[in-house]
């Protein structure tokens, strides 16, 4: 079987390694390289459970070829704690009740990470907006835009 190798740097980290030419990075950062926050519910990008920061923008990791991205800076929800302490939007979700299953949480926090690291100070209406890509069956998304506008406060 044909490999191509691959140079990522993922939650700050340098990662070498020999992927398939069709392998997504879905497949790669969850079977590879253990991070599996991000998560596949539709596989067909509509969703947003597998979302992940692409040099600063968010895309659906089951869209995306990992041979497209090679020299990539790749930040998935695992890379958002620093020092062993949550990302201020982590600690947001949290005290604002804005995870309930859970299973779209790690997209929504990178879809408003990216957000926030453009936009320090979003309207509701571009919070809303925003994540209005994501799918969201449990909350409303009236918690979920509570704690983006709470951790854009901090």
């Amino acid at each position: 079987m044909k490999t191509m190798k691959v140079t990522l740097q993922v939650n700050n980290e340098k990662v070498d390694l020999q992927v398939r030419p069709y392998e997504t990075l879905l497949e790669t950062l969850r079977d590879r390289l253990d991070l599996t926050g991000a998560k596949e519910a539709c596989g067909m990008g509509a969703c947003g459970a597998c979302t992940v920061v692409v040099n600063g923008v968010p895309l659906r990791s089951c869209l995306v070829l990992t041979p497209e991205v090679d020299g990539a800076e790749i930040t998935t929800v695992e890379g958002l704690k620093k020092d062993k302490k949550l990302h201020p939007l982590q600690e947001a979700f949290m005290e604002k009740g804005a995870v309930q299953c859970g299973f779209c949480t790690s997209g929504m926090l990178m879809t408003a990470k990216a957000l926030l690291d453009r936009n320090k100070k979003p309207t509701k209406k571009e919070i809303v907006r925003t994540i209005s890509s994501n799918i969201c069956r449990c909350t409303g998304y009236k918690k979920i835009i509570e704690a983006v506008e709470a951790a854009a406060k901090r």
